[in-house]
């Protein structure tokens, strides 16, 4: 805010009490904010009851006014309109004399000028005191800490304007005022990126840089830059070629190309505060930092190299006098390096020596272009009998008449005539690229800008018309080629009118032999202007103009290019000296480019490129605003309303074909790099976020595929398995999180789901938020295409219940729930194995909901009743052994320990690029190599799938999109189904019709006819062991005690229900024989799931044949869909 700012509190000064701080009569407010304060630190309204006092508003005291007391007069936006607020100033500084507030009104606030453009720029957080002070008691007639809005609230971290204020949060207003407002010294968590610190850097260093207005800093600029040699070396040449209509047409269409542009750049401009960087800055703020990347180090480059072509161009019409004189040093080509050396040595002096010493000699060489200029019309209103010969006879409508229409020679055509011309409207850019530098860029830009396009476009337009009118195409320069009387009446040139006969200058050949005319003196304005040495000193003016403002542009671009840090390297050019900032390491850089391309001396190969590197940047401003306008973003709100869309998109296709147009192989050359750029800047992923309308796009093009999607009723045919995975944080259950990612990557949904449990203490939805956000981050770092959901809840079915409701958004919602298998349910508490037990009875009636609305075998469900376990155990089987345990952890979907681990730090990742791996022991190994299980690449194998019940085909899709991904393209597929003994050659050709008809590859097909053999003695026994702590044992108690027990304790097996299930029991064990001997080598095991009744078994008992049945086997993957098809062999 402005006004004044207090010292920092002493050390050891003791805060004031709270009643103290809202006593008013009080004239002591405290020194600053203490430790325990919360944000906000502000003046102590004297509030007199009936009285319209009058207030003094200063950083140490509010005393009331003396009674009689003048106040001073204060600035007109201050009068009688707000209350003037002083903020604690960190930096110690000592406050200015109060300033009096005269005219208050109850209610009022005052803001002065300065508050909105704060000229300290320093990186200042104010607080507010809330416990001492009174904030708005005077506005709102209560004790509030609630905020007005205030520009200062809305900066930037890194804010060059001026100090950031920070609003109270709702957890301060609702019931948090007692702790501490930030943990890490940033706004709402707002984290500085490497641009943001190097402005708040730049903001920090002492100020009194020198900034320009509209009129020096762009209108001046851009004037210079467009009049360049063209105007007075190439006009008339042009107007000889294509005649005046289409010479003014050749004008209008690149005045045109270039309105589009001033209108789209002053779109961009006026959007929000602009930085320095120019078109880089415009365009990567608007497209993001892929476009704005290429085309800021192309921009800068041509830049550079623009300086060069423009130096060249002085030092040829130098060398050209010299010639004249017989004062050639060396020779020609020679000659062009030295002083094109010298040139730019000098030009480099002027840009070091700092912005306001160019400035000036910028104003200088306006003044000379412009005196040559005039010194051009007023030598067209001056005919001379001397002057005739060369051509010029002064304004004629007879020449007018003939020079009307075209006259191409040799290879010329009119896009070649625009090509050669169009590079003289370009630099409209000149002020847009200091931009840094400027007082106020969303003013200037637009106004000096386009007055500039308006200008120039006027003179180009004149210069045309009058060649045209008053110089003849043609002559011979010889005084004695006049008309005798006799042939007069037969000439029908527009000389012949004074006499002249000029018809020699057309040989018998067709060659045109003369070298004066409008299309064979380039010197021709020269000879017309009242005083030819000013044309020649115009012309320097504008070779040496547009090279200053180019050495300038680049370094100032490249050096906001480096800021940001797009291209690793290059930060040293980021670096600024003095008080603008100056980039001296640019300016070097910049002047080796030119100095280099100097000494080459030819550069009629790089000038098309050049062109086209312009043009470029222009095709992406206006392409910016067009698509800012597409997306359709709120924050798209430029203050300069005369622009359209589609008029944008109109200049960025011309842009495009006037790049082709001047020169094909340049304009393929331009895309080519500008791309190459594009695709490496994609591929590096620099971490910024500019809010650009590429991201407000892809939300938009989302938000309507969503809904378009909901539109449409789902198929078989697209099914596609969109997984919540019960990962907890993504990073502690790597091996499920890689297996799911496996299938569904490029093909479906994954939602990581983490059910967080609620705790005795208050759930602390901020933490909530923020692992959101950093789980997020960590998935997109390990290039994780899924989705991170945390939710609160008091157990893991609740959780997974919410989760399932309300996860995903239309169409992109969860059909298939996966979950890890529970390694530990014998040695945990069994509550939890019955909570794990009810979250899969749930999926039935949860998911399995919408079946009843099929109408037609070929429409699916939107949900599918889907459950994946998944079952990681050792080899050996011995579960009782540490890995075993430890791949528990890794894999059970549980979260026992959740109400223990909440506020604690998240699960780190198990391994960390650049540090050396420690050793681990052998369970810690064993672990890690579950873990990466399914992250390596697979080798030649097998995926076995057991498709033993028909659940629509889900446990057959899932082994198919597995073995289509690159790490597991080498595996087979196996499928194993049962089938009777006597029928097994049928069932297996029936097996593989059906599988060839779902077009889906296959190794082999075995049919199991002895599933319903008996298992093992041993192997019952064992089983019988593993169930005994978990039985009823009924018959061996009072029937009373047994039924309590049961009710307190219903995942205990009773001899009943054991009986009773005997069958399926034996059915369990003989499917872990069979699995032993036919895939205990394969890489993966998809099988189908086995179901229990609910209410019917009990939890132990189908968690018991869910272990057996996975005992002593490579990964097993247990899928069970809900029924409905999820393939078909209709087209």
């Amino acid at each position: 805010m402005s006004a004044s700012s207090s010292a920092p509190p002493a050390q050891g000064a003791n805060p004031q009490s709270e009643n103290e701080g809202l006593n008013v009569d009080t004239g002591l407010k405290p020194a600053g904010p203490t430790p325990s304060s919360s944000r906000f630190q502000v003046d102590l309204v004297a509030e007199a009851a009936g009285a319209a006092d009058k207030t003094l508003a200063s950083g140490d005291k509010a005393n009331p006014a003396p009674e009689g007391s003048e106040p001073a007069a204060i600035g007109e936006e201050a009068k009688g309109r707000f209350r003037v607020v002083n903020f604690v100033d960190p930096s110690g500084a000592s406050p200015p004399e109060a300033v009096p507030a005269e005219g208050f009104q109850n209610g009022d606030t005052v803001m002065s000028e300065g508050s909105l453009h704060s000229s300290t720029g320093g990186q200042h957080h104010y607080h507010y005191d809330t416990h001492t002070n009174t904030y708005y008691l005077r506005t709102f007639g209560h004790n509030t800490i609630d905020a007005v809005p205030n520009i200062d609230f809305y900066r930037q971290t890194a804010a060059p304007l001026g100090d950031k204020l920070i609003r109270p949060t709702l957890s301060e207003l609702h019931d948090e005022l007692d702790k501490e407002p930030f943990e890490d010294g940033f706004a709402n968590g707002d984290e500085l990126t490497p641009a943001e610190e190097a402005a708040a850097k730049e903001a920090s260093e002492p100020k009194g840089a020198v900034k320009f207005g509209w009129i020096k800093g762009v209108l001046v600029r851009c004037m210079l830059n467009i009049w360049g040699v063209m105007l007075f070396i190439r006009m008339s040449w042009i107007v000889g070629q294509a005649g005046i209509v289409l010479s003014c047409l050749i004008i209008l269409m690149a005045t045109v190309v270039t309105t589009i542009t001033g209108l789209s750049t002053s779109a961009i401009a006026t959007n929000g505060f602009v930085r320095g960087g120019g078109a880089y800055y415009l365009i990567s703020r608007s497209l993001g930092p892929e476009f704005g990347g290429s085309i800021g180090l192309i921009f800068a480059f041509a830049n550079a190299v623009a300086v060069a072509m423009y130096v060249v161009g002085f030092a040829e019409t130098v060398v050209e006098l010299l010639s004249s004189t017989d004062c050639i040093m060396t020779d020609e080509i020679n000659d062009i390096r030295i002083v094109g050396t010298i040139t730019v040595i000098l030009l480099l002096g002027i840009s070091v020596a700092g912005m306001e010493w160019e400035a000036k000699a910028q104003i200088f060489l306006l003044i000379v272009l412009i005196t040559a200029i005039f010194n051009y019309f007023i030598g067209t209103f001056i005919p001379l009998k001397s002057k005739e010969a060369q051509g010029f006879f002064g304004y004629n409508s007879a020449i007018m008449m003939e020079n009307m229409g075209p006259d191409f020679r040799g290879t010329e055509s009119f896009f070649s005539v625009f090509a050669i011309f169009f590079p003289a409207a370009t630099g409209i850019l000149a002020g847009a690229n200091i931009s840094g530098d400027l007082s106020d860029p969303q003013q200037a830009i637009p106004r000096g800008t386009l007055l500039a396009i308006l200008i120039t476009g006027i003179v180009y337009l004149g210069v045309a018309i009058s060649t045209g009118s008053c110089i003849v195409r043609d002559a011979t320069g010889n005084d004695n080629d006049t008309l005798s009387s006799q042939f007069m009446a037969n000439c029908t040139e527009a000389a012949c009118k004074f006499g002249y006969d000029f018809s020699s200058c057309k040989s018998d050949n067709g060659k045109y032999v003369c070298e004066y005319g409008l299309q064979n003196d380039f010197q021709v304005m020269s000879t017309v202007s009242g005083f030819g040495p000013i044309i020649t000193a115009g012309i320097f003016s504008a070779t040496l103009s547009s090279a200053l403002a180019s050495l300038v542009s680049a370094p100032k671009v490249f050096q906001a290019l480096c800021k940001d840090n797009i291209y690793p390297g290059l930060e040293m050019f980021a670096k600024g000296y003095g008080k603008n900032n100056e980039p001296l390491r640019g300016y070097i850089l910049t002047f080796c480019i030119a100095l280099a391309f100097i000494l080459i001396a030819e550069l009629n190969v790089i000038a098309p490129i050049i062109s086209n590197f312009f043009l470029a940047s222009y095709a992406l401003i206006n392409f910016s605003v067009f698509h800012a306008s597409l997306a359709n973003s709120p924050g798209w709100r430029p203050s300069f309303k005369y622009y359209n869309m589609w008029v944008s998109l109109a200049g960025a296709v011309l842009c495009c074909v006037v790049m082709f147009v001047i020169n094909w192989w340049a304009a393929l050359m331009t895309n080519v790099i500008v791309m190459g750029l594009y695709i490496y800047v994609s591929y590096k992923k620099p971490d910024v976020n500019w809010g650009s309308s590429t991201q407000a796009l892809t939300y938009h093009q989302a938000l309507t595929h969503s809904l378009h999607l909901s539109s449409v009723e789902d198929h078989i045919k697209n099914f596609r398995p969109q997984c919540l995975v019960m990962t907890g944080y993504p990073n502690s259950r790597p091996a499920l999180l890689h297996l799911v990612h496996a299938f569904t990557k490029n093909v479906g949904l994954m939602i990581c789901g983490h059910v967080r449990i609620v705790s005795n203490r208050r759930p602390n939805f901020k933490e909530l938020s923020n692992d959101q956000t950093r789980y997020q981050r960590w998935l997109l770092k390990n290039e994780t295409k899924a989705f991170y959901t945390p939710v609160f809840a008091e157990d893991i079915r609740e959780g997974t219940q919410y989760l399932l409701q309300a996860a995903g958004l239309g169409r992109l919602r969860p059909n298939t729930l996966v979950i890890g298998f529970k390694n530990d349910w014998k040695d945990g508490d069994m509550a939890n194995v019955e909570t794990y037990i009810q979250m899969i009875h749930l999926l039935t009636v949860l998911l399995g909901s919408t079946d009843d609305l099929l109408s037609s075998q070929e429409k699916t469900s939107g949900m599918k009743d889907v459950v994946v376990s998944i079952d990681l155990k050792d080899s050996d089987g011995d579960s009782s052994k540490p890995s075993s345990k430890a791949t528990s952890i890794q894999n059970s979907p549980a979260t026992q320990k959740d109400d223990e681990d909440e506020g604690k730090a998240a699960t780190k990742p198990l391994l960390r690029k650049g540090r050396k791996p420690q050793a681990l022991n052998v369970a810690d190994q064993r672990l890690l190599d579950a873990s990466q299980l399914f992250k390596r690449k697979q080798g030649k194998g097998t995926v076995d799938v057991w498709w033993l019940f028909d659940d629509g085909g889900l446990t057959l899709l899932i082994p198919y999109l597995l073995t289509n991904k690159k790490k597991w393209k080498e595996c087979k597929i196996r499928v194993f189904i049962g089938g009777k003994i006597n029928r097994i050659d049928h069932d297996r050709r029936a097996m593989a019709t059906l599988l060839s008809k779902f077009r889906i590859d296959f190794s082999d097909i075995n049919v199991l006819g002895d599933i319903n053999t008996k298992p093992k003695k041993e192997n019952v026994t064992a089983f019988e062991e593993m169930i005994e702590p978990y039985r009823l044992k009924e018959d061996d108690m009072e029937q009373d005690a047994a039924e309590a027990l049961k009710a307190s304790e219903p995942w205990r097996i009773t001899d009943n229900e054991l009986e009773l299930y005997r069958a399926k029991t034996n059915r369990q064990i003989r499917l872990n024989e069979l699995l032993k001997e036919h895939s205990s080598t394969a890489n993966l095991i998809v099988m189908s799931m086995p179901l229990a009744r609910k209410g019917a078994v009990s939890s132990a008992l189908y968690m018991s044949w869910l272990e057996v049945l996975s005992k002593d086997l490579p990964p097993l993957l247990l899928v069970r869909g809900n029924h409905q098809s999820v393939l078909t062999f209709y087209s």
